[in-house]
């Protein structure tokens, strides 16, 4: 999804993005719910204070996150986001009272490193998109860190095809509102891949909702980080775009060490 939306954004708007994003994951949610055997009685919340509060921030997130893909490429968008583990750590333990063994530090600490290592040359002194994209998102990773401790506190009383619709039906309406602001006419190639993006988007939602109900904040931050290599092959393999280490040594190569291509 996160490779789609990339090549999307210099035409599509950002707010019609999160429109589709969320409108098309409402059929795989109920879909999901119906295979659960928990269509309708999934839309019954008891906490709807709890949805209204996570729905928000949720789009807000996502809003961060589309513009951090608009302006770096996947790899870069993507280790940004993966500051998230880090971020939620100290908040499961914090907030959730979640016990974070040696093992899941040392499994976070290597996520981390190779974060690191993705973004030491991604962010040498950025252009001016490039630090939008930047800021961006870290604000989508700190934003994120909250909502999975949230989603976490709230299948305690709550089914995740739930909390997975009522964000997908508010955050639909957050980005409806961006409609006056100037959306495109989409059609063809271009309709038939914001529905592909937005259907997957909508099957990893449900995807995280259901591993933030079965397993602590803490032993779920490590996997998160598998990630950056889906993110990396995506930026090599579809759009071309090699990290700059890499990008500087072809060019070497290629002429003959004497000198070097931006």
């Amino acid at each position: 999804m996160a490779a789609v939306i990339h090549g999307l954004s210099p035409q599509v708007p950002v707010g019609q993005l999160v429109f589709w994003r969320s409108a098309v994951a409402v059929l795989p949610i109920c879909t999901y719910m119906g295979l659960r055997g928990q269509f309708p009685s999934a839309f019954y919340t008891r906490k709807p204070g709890l949805h209204i509060t996570r729905s928000l921030f949720g789009a807000f997130s996502m809003v961060l996150a589309f513009v951090s893909l608009a302006y770096l490429p996947i790899s870069t968008a993507e280790a940004l986001a993966f500051l998230t583990p880090v971020v939620s750590l100290p908040m499961a333990a914090f907030l959730l009272k979640e016990r974070i063994s040696r093992t899941t530090l040392f499994a976070t600490f290597l996520g981390f490193s190779g974060v690191v290592a993705m973004l030491w040359n991604a962010l040498d002194a950025p252009g001016n998109t490039a630090l939008i994209g930047v800021a961006a998102g870290l604000g989508y990773a700190l934003t994120m860190a909250f909502v999975r401790v949230h989603i976490r506190k709230m299948t305690a009383t709550e089914k995740p095809a739930t909390i997975a619709f009522y964000f997908a039906v508010m955050s639909s309406l957050v980005g409806l509102c961006t409609a006056p602001f100037g959306w495109v006419a989409v059609s063809g190639s271009l309709l038939f891949w914001l529905i592909i993006s937005e259907f997957l988007g909508g099957l990893a939602h449900i995807a995280a909702t259901e591993a933030a109900a079965r397993a602590p904040v803490a032993v779920l931050a490590p996997f998160e980080f598998t990630g950056l290599l889906w993110a990396l092959g995506f930026d090599i393999v579809y759009l071309h775009d090699l990290p700059r280490r890499a990008w500087h040594y072809r060019c070497w190569r290629h002429n003959r060490g004497r000198s070097c291509c931006d």
